[in-house]
Formats: C-alpha cells, sequence, structure tokens
C-alpha cells in the first residue's frame, strides 16, 4: 500500500467517524486520488480533513464537506446532476462514479481547462466540464435531479431553481459575506412549491456571477 492509498483509506476512515453513512460516497471518495487535483507542492496535504488553495482566490473543499454536501443531495446511479464550480474537478470526479451523467460549470478558464484534463486522465466520460456563468445553471441539459454549488451567493439564483426536477435537490450555501453563510438543501416539491432546510454554518469562497456576488473590481479572468 503506497502512502497516498494508506492517506485515503485514514481520509475514509475518519469520514465514518465523523457521521458519513452512504456506502456509495465513500466508495466513490475511495477511488479518487484527491491528490491529482491539487498544486503538486500540497499533495502531501490532499487527505487532510481542510480546504485547499488552487490558485484564482479558488479553494478545493475539505473532503468533509464534499462529502456532506454529495450526501445531502441523494444522488442515485440514474441521476443527472449539475454542479457549479468546478474549481480543479475533485467534486465532479466523485460525483462522476455516483450518477448517470454529470455537468460541471467553472468561469476561470485555467481552472476549467486542469478540471477537464484530471477527469478526462480518469476516463470519467460521463462528467462534462463547461466554461462560464455558473449562476445561470446549463439549461440545455435541464431538468436535473441534482444541483450542488460549492461557492456562496447572496441568494438562491431563480435559474437554478428553475432547472431543478420535480422531487430534484439543490444544495448551495447563502449568505450576505463570508462570516454569515447557512448551507441549504432546497428540495422541489411541484412546479411552484420549494421546501428550504438549513444545513448548518459553513464557508466558502464568493458566488460571482449574474445572479451571485459582482466580480471583483479589477479583477481578470484568464
Amino acid at each position: 500500500m503506497n502512502d497516498s492509498t494508506s492517506a485515503r483509506d485514514g481520509m475514509i476512515t475518519d469520514m465514518e467517524k465523523r457521521g458519513i453513512r452512504d456506502a456509495r460516497i465513500l466508495d466513490a471518495m475511495r477511488h479518487i486520488p484527491r491528490e491529482k487535483f491539487v498544486d503538486p507542492q500540497l499533495a502531501a496535504q490532499a487527505y487532510c480533513d481542510m480546504p485547499l488553495p488552487i490558485g484564482e482566490g479558488q479553494t478545493i473543499s475539505q473532503p468533509l464537506m464534499t462529502a456532506m454536501m454529495i450526501e445531502a443531495a441523494c444522488i442515485e446511479p440514474p441521476h443527472r446532476v449539475l454542479e457549479i464550480g468546478a474549481g480543479s474537478g475533485y467534486s465532479a470526479a466523485v460525483l462522476g462514479r455516483l450518477a448517470q451523467r454529470v455537468w460541471t460549470i467553472e468561469r476561470l478558464a485555467r481552472l476549467a481547462r486542469f478540471a477537464g484534463a484530471r477527469i478526462a486522465e480518469l476516463g470519467l466520460a460521463n462528467v462534462t466540464v463547461l466554461r462560464g456563468d455558473g449562476t445561470a445553471g446549463w439549461a440545455p441539459a435541464a431538468p436535473f435531479n441534482a444541483i450542488l454549488v460549492t461557492a456562496s451567493g447572496p441568494s438562491v439564483p431563480a435559474p437554478l431553481r428553475q432547472q431543478l426536477a420535480i422531487g430534484g435537490r439543490l444544495i448551495i450555501p447563502v449568505g450576505p459575506d463570508g462570516n454569515s453563510q447557512r448551507l441549504l438543501r432546497i428540495t422541489r416539491n411541484n412546479r411552484d412549491d420549494f421546501a428550504e432546510e438549513d444545513l448548518g454554518a459553513v464557508a466558502f469562497v464568493p458566488l460571482i456571477g449574474e445572479h451571485g456576488f459582482a466580480e471583483p473590481a479589477g479583477h481578470r479572468q484568464r
């Protein structure tokens, strides 16, 4: 057993102790090499339960948060899933082992390229990486059984609500700033009825886009 495999097994054991019960999620994370989705200089920290910088002011979420969000979405093998905020592609890779089809949107070109390359290396042909404004969702592939948002917006973007299938779940952190965010699960009961649950306090990078926060002044996408 190499060091990465041992560290990955340790991460899985820790998540089980901390309440992750879905065996499919744990198995998916056991098969995805998280060290491939971080800077090589940070590879030794890939299985620590902490967010890590991936450039462009973005982070890869801590493994436990990734698992918690996916578990809250109740994803089944036939499901179609949309992720907003691909980052380096790790969460999308995990989702690719759980759902029939996954679309993940990243607004930053360098990160979108990185995520696409890593996912291709793993042979996850059911995962598509798109570059664009994730707050608008991805109407061509809607409706989705689950939508997961890995950045915090000031409110829930209306397009994401409308792109949920009936019975679908939207997992999204919402808050006015980085100090008062709540993780929400929104379930679409029918065309006009949405049930909302508060899953607790979280801390995410801001969701930038037409239906999120404005682009920071002087920031140039690459």
